[in-house]
């Protein structure tokens, strides 16, 4: 048991990186183990979503410098499907829409891709012949997850984010965790754009998919979302690096004093950090 408690953690150390020439994360520091829920939090523009496109493998951000390892792999020489493979995953802030594909078949596509990959080696009649989980278990699988999330059973034929809402985007994000069930989930902002009632449906999902064996980090800008997904640990991400980390208490003392206050408390100067990161690129799946 101990060697898996010294590989199942995301270990980040002094991660530097750039975009456009343009440095972004400045020696950041963080380690978030399976069972565990982390908040990271800062203003606009100080690095959070780079952090999160970064972990999963964005080709236009840099390292220039630092490690990232998970499982005892260094997860920075990895290509985005071998880290998916691995149990990483990330909900994206701004889901992108797919004409003409079903819910269902992406998530059987996706589930295949991440736990029954084509053989590297399959092609002629092998690779015809290869057809990953089987459709009647794949949809038993789906309709457990989607009354797991209280989700209407239609949704598994609509196309994938076409006309959906932006409560409805965020929960297909929280159905794609569910079915994966990945070991570590990087959440980008799955608050962000939601009313109430939207995001009350999207914490319940994020709540109903914790476990001992998932790791997660929550990022966010609001305060609101932890007050329906409560994390054990929560740290202030400023001008690309982590300035201050405390329990569930600092997020409400965010949410009464503000971002200013902790620049006065790690001694920054006012505005710092609300320019930290270039322009995020559009997400694709």
């Amino acid at each position: 048991m101990k060697g898996n408690e010294l590989t199942d953690e995301l270990v980040i150390s002094g991660l530097e990186v750039s975009i456009g020439g343009k440095k972004i994360l400045k020696s950041l520091d963080l380690t978030v183990r399976q069972g565990e829920v982390h908040a990271l939090m800062g203003p606009n523009g100080s690095g959070k979503t780079s952090l999160a496109y970064t972990l999963m493998g964005h080709p236009d951000y840099r390292v220039d410098a630092g490690s990232v390892t998970w499982r005892g792999q260094d997860l920075l020489h990895l290509p985005p499907d071998k880290r998916a493979r691995l149990g990483v995953f990330l909900a994206f802030q701004y889901p992108s829409s797919i004409p003409g594909v079903t819910v269902a078949s992406f998530l059987r596509n996706i589930y295949n891709a991440i736990h029954h990959p084509k053989p590297a080696d399959a092609d002629g009649e092998r690779s015809i012949k290869y057809t990953g989980i089987p459709l009647g278990k794949f949809r038993k699988l789906m309709e457990e997850k989607m009354a797991l999330l209280s989700m209407d059973p239609g949704f598994a034929v609509r196309y994938v984010n076409e006309g959906f809402s932006g409560g409805e985007k965020k929960r297909l994000e929280m159905l794609q965790m569910a079915v994966l069930s990945p070991a570590m989930a990087i959440l980008d902002e799955t608050d962000s754009g939601l009313d109430i009632d939207a995001l009350k449906n999207v914490a319940d999902g994020i709540n109903a998919t914790l476990s001992p064996e998932m790791g997660v980090l929550m990022i966010t800008h609001y305060q609101r979302m932890l007050n329906y997904v409560k994390p054990q640990f929560v740290h202030v991400l400023l001008d690309g690096r982590i300035v201050m980390s405390g329990g569930e208490e600092l997020s409400r003392q965010l949410e009464a004093n503000g971002y200013e206050w902790v620049r006065d408390q790690v001694g920054v100067p006012a505005g710092t950090g609300d320019e930290a990161s270039a322009p995020e690129p559009v997400a694709q799946h």
